[in-house]
């Protein structure tokens, strides 16, 4: 059995408690940052700065003791500790080197990833420190294009895993102006979709998994709504229909580009397909229609008629990264009829100014969405200028995780950081 070498270094920054069980730590008066730590929230509710100078923070997990696990693109998971009770972490251990998105706690183990495969390491409750090396539950997922594996565990310990799309629209050369999409799209037998495995299960493949879900290019959002138990997942729309460097000049314009397609929700369930890459959705007609790679002219639905529809939809090219059914007390009951999602921000909206940088909070009602979607946080890209590219702004949120306390944690993989915010009514 092939065996990950496990890198532990603990930082201490603050005496541990003189008394209480394990677990548990003295609790000092919560303060807010000034100025939110930077960020702008609805009022009644304030934000401390929990951890800063993280390399690349993305989602993250808390432990029901408060111990927050982050999963870090620059290498390995940070284990986080507030000792005192005052919204900021003052202990850290790092788990692990290997560059990774995901990170979850499930049946007395710490599960992440690093690209091609699910990790476990065993980790007693109230420590940050796992005992022994990282087990491989899952390996040989395939690499390259979107290649972060991210995944969600329900409570019977399905383990639903995002295989996102080597490419962005299946032609046979990618991202090359007027170029036909391959049909059948051989991609969609081993990507574009969601694979169900065995949490508790080790050295599974991906042709032993379940192949869960189809059509869905690439959910970094993926996450089990506590209400329903199902899984709900945010795709990562297409690119290029009509912005530079334009895939079909002669269908759509540069506006249109910016603008199409929507960014989904999709509520999955078994034997789904969602339509990728053969379909797309137009937020204006407000339905799926066929893609110019597939003989589509913009209006026309075709196949796409048999695809699964979204239960919410959001501007285009906002790349929603993190997924959140907020289910605590802390914040108003209206809070916990919707859901939070983190979008990372575009990079491809030219000639409009990009956009997204923000977590918004969707109301939802009856399964669907309930009205419009509110902005929550916002704040997060201070210096972008209109026509910036990939990487542009200081601050970029990723992820989304709730407190035992209700509080709501988002994660900034642009600055290193992550904040706590809580309400004040």
């Amino acid at each position: 059995m092939h065996r990950i070498a496990l890198l532990s270094v603990v930082i201490a920054l603050a005496p541990a408690p003189a008394s209480g069980r394990a677990g548990q730590r003295p609790r000092a008066e919560a303060r807010c940052a000034p100025d939110n730590g930077g960020i702008t929230l609805p009022s009644g509710f304030c934000a401390t700065i929990f951890a800063d100078s993280l390399a690349q923070p993305r989602h993250l997990v808390v432990a029901p003791n408060g111990d927050v696990f982050v999963a870090l693109s620059g290498g390995g998971v940070m284990a986080l500790r507030d000792r005192n009770g005052d919204g900021i972490a003052d202990e850290r251990n790092k788990i692990g080197t290997a560059r990774a998105t995901e990170v979850a706690l499930f049946d007395g183990y710490l599960y992440t990833e690093n690209g091609t495969d699910i990790l476990r390491y065993k980790l007693a409750a109230g420590s940050l420190t796992p005992t022994g090396e990282a087990e491989e539950v899952v390996t040989g997922l395939p690499p390259k294009g979107h290649g972060a594996k991210s995944f969600t565990i329900a409570r019977n310990g399905s383990l639903y895993v995002n295989v996102g799309s080597r490419t962005n629209s299946c032609q046979s050369s990618d991202r090359t102006p007027e170029v036909a999409g391959v049909d059948p799209c051989t991609e969609l037998e081993t990507r574009a979709g969601i694979w169900r495995f065995d949490a508790r299960k080790l050295h599974q493949t991906q042709a032993q998994g379940e192949h869960f879900a189809r059509g869905i290019r690439n959910a970094v959002a993926i996450t089990i709504n506590p209400r329903d138990g199902d899984l709900y997942v945010m795709q990562h729309g297409r690119d290029q229909l009509g912005s530079g460097p334009a895939n079909w000049p002669k269908l759509y314009n540069a506006e249109q580009g910016a603008e199409l397609p929507a960014e989904e929700m999709f509520h999955v369930k078994q034997g789904d397909d969602f339509g990728w890459p053969y379909c797309y959705f137009d937020p204006d007609q407000k339905k799926k229609v066929l893609a110019p790679e597939y003989g589509g002219d913009g209006k026309e639905v075709g196949r796409c008629a048999t695809k699964k529809g979204n239960i919410a939809y959001f501007p285009a090219h906002w790349a929603p990264n993190g997924l959140l059914f907020y289910t605590g007390s802390l914040f108003p009951a209206r809070y916990r009829e919707g859901a939070f999602i983190a979008f990372h921000g575009s990079w491809n909206r030219a000639p409009l100014p990009q956009a997204g940088f923000n977590v918004v909070f969707q109301p939802l009602k009856n399964g669907r969405a309930d009205g419009a979607y509110e902005i929550f946080a916002n704040g997060f890209a201070p210096n972008l200028t209109g026509q910036s590219g990939r990487g542009s702004g200081n601050r970029r949120p990723v992820g989304l995780a709730q407190a035992p306390d209700g509080a709501l944690y988002i994660t900034d993989d642009a600055s290193g950081r992550i904040w706590k915010v809580v309400s004040t009514k």
